[in-house]
């Protein structure tokens, strides 16, 4: 695998940033929104399909961005929460509630704000922690964490 750089993690934040408003922010009105999610889950089996594929695709990035397990499930959580909504609305006759559901419950715009703040509250390293431990930068990093209180953990991108 590719080892991964601080620049490759500025980027995963931008493309979720992209898909966040995207899929439920790309018409704001007041502090609410409509996205493509809202929007196709009003189309058969496109709007199911958008709602999993973005969903997925929301994951992929987390793991490729290191993010801990707490916001993984978190993130499964709101996205479940979002695709059953969908789902339920491909059923004949029980469609409009789960529709209505689907286009106020912003979903994928909940997990990306989980992903970025789990990018957000990390130190990053280009390294990787065997010889970071080697060299005695180890604890420097961990220092560097412990000081910033908006930082809970280290992660080293070479792992």
């Amino acid at each position: 695998m590719a080892r991964r750089t601080i620049r490759d993690i500025e980027k995963i934040w931008s493309n979720v940033e992209g898909v966040k408003k995207l899929s439920d922010r790309a018409v704001g009105i007041g502090p609410f929104g409509i996205g493509m999610d809202g929007l196709l889950t009003w189309v058969p089996v496109v709007g199911t399909a958008y709602t999993l594929g973005a969903a997925g695709w929301l994951l992929f990035q987390a793991n490729r961005a290191k993010a801990s397990p707490g916001t993984v499930l978190q993130m499964m959580v709101w996205l479940g929460l979002d695709s059953v909504t969908t789902a339920v609305g491909e059923v004949p006759f029980l469609d409009f509630i789960p529709s209505i559901a689907d286009v106020l419950f912003p979903g994928h715009l909940l997990a990306a704000k989980a992903l970025q703040r789990d990018i957000e509250s990390t130190h990053w390293v280009e390294d990787n922690e065997k010889t970071a431990r080697a060299s005695g930068s180890h604890d420097g990093h961990v220092q560097t964490m412990r000081a910033d209180p908006k930082l809970r953990r280290v992660v080293y991108l070479h792992d």
